[in-house]
């Protein structure tokens, strides 16, 4: 059924609500886990044509995603990671084409109206401009 789930994190508790939903989903499917974090801020975007070296923003990011592997692959799972930068939506996107994910998996914060309209929603990016099936487990608040 389910080859390659792309699971998004963002570096917060939320993370734990998604890998908790999806751990059994791939087991059961036997899928490979694609953890992909995509660095947005000022310094991170800027990086290549800047010229600069990794930022702090960068470096935490890189240790998150290889202790997020590293905890699944003890677990059994085969897990591949990519930290991009820019806009996550698209780099979501980009990373799921790339790697021919057939499900994106993904918790939200369950924001509202106004909230949404200013904050923007990857989640809501993602399920308006993709065909690959999205899982949204809405994170408590």
């Amino acid at each position: 059924m389910f080859k390659q789930i792309l699971v998004p994190l963002e570096n917060s508790p939320t993370d734990k609500v998604i890998l908790d939903h999806i751990r059994p989903l791939a087991k059961l499917t036997k899928a490979n886990l694609i953890l992909v974090h995509v660095a947005d801020g000022f310094a991170a975007r800027l990086q290549d044509q800047l010229n600069l070296a990794d930022s702090e923003e960068i470096k935490k990011d890189r240790n998150y995603l290889e202790s997020c592997r590293k905890v699944l692959v003890d677990e059994g799972f085969e897990v591949r990671t990519h930290l991009v930068r820019g806009e996550p939506t698209d780099q979501i996107l980009v990373i799921a084409e790339k790697e021919q994910c057939d499900l994106i998996a993904m918790s939200t914060h369950g924001h509202r109206f106004i909230k949404d309209f200013l904050l923007g929603s990857v989640a809501e990016g993602i399920r308006h401009r993709t065909s690959i099936p999205v899982l949204m487990i809405r994170a408590p608040q």
